[in-house]
């Protein structure tokens, strides 16, 4: 994956930038989760193991996602969160289309039936809503919503 520089809006002055996550943003990621209630709330050295994506603004992480492939042609979306002081600055916006830019193929993920902000992101991407999830996520229980993305 190549860095990127995304349209995301950090403190002033502060460059951003997209690029692969690794063990030595396990920390920011650690704390940018535990700031995310709505969140999926994993191990972080878990997403070792999947394709992770950091935004960095300035000299700190953002924000992060993390995706899978399912089959060919077939991605998901696992998790995706931002530090609460770069909400709303374009940094999750960055994070999803340098995951999307070059992909063709059909992309899924979760989301949380009580998060209206993130499906509103999802939705002005392109995502659409397929499916309600029942007793999808644990504390708090609630549904999650089921999203799909077809690139051209």
């Amino acid at each position: 994956m190549a860095t990127t520089r995304p349209r995301c809006r950090a403190e002033a002055g502060a460059a951003c930038l997209v690029r692969r996550g690794g063990e030595a943003d396990l920390a920011a990621i650690a704390a940018i989760q535990s700031a995310s209630p709505q969140a999926a709330q994993w191990p972080p050295a878990d997403y070792l193991s999947y394709d992770l994506r950091v935004a960095v603004c300035g000299d700190r992480v953002a924000g992060f996602l993390a995706d899978r492939q399912v089959a060919g042609g077939e991605r998901e979306i696992l998790n995706l969160a931002v530090a609460p002081e770069f909400r709303r600055r374009g940094v999750a916006r960055a994070l999803v289309r340098s995951f999307l830019d070059g992909f063709h193929g059909v992309v899924f993920l979760e989301v949380r039936s009580s998060n209206a902000g993130a499906r509103e992101l999802y939705k002005s991407l392109g995502f659409q809503e397929l499916a309600l999830r029942h007793g999808y996520y644990d504390f708090p229980p609630e549904p999650g919503v089921v999203m799909k993305f077809r690139s051209c």
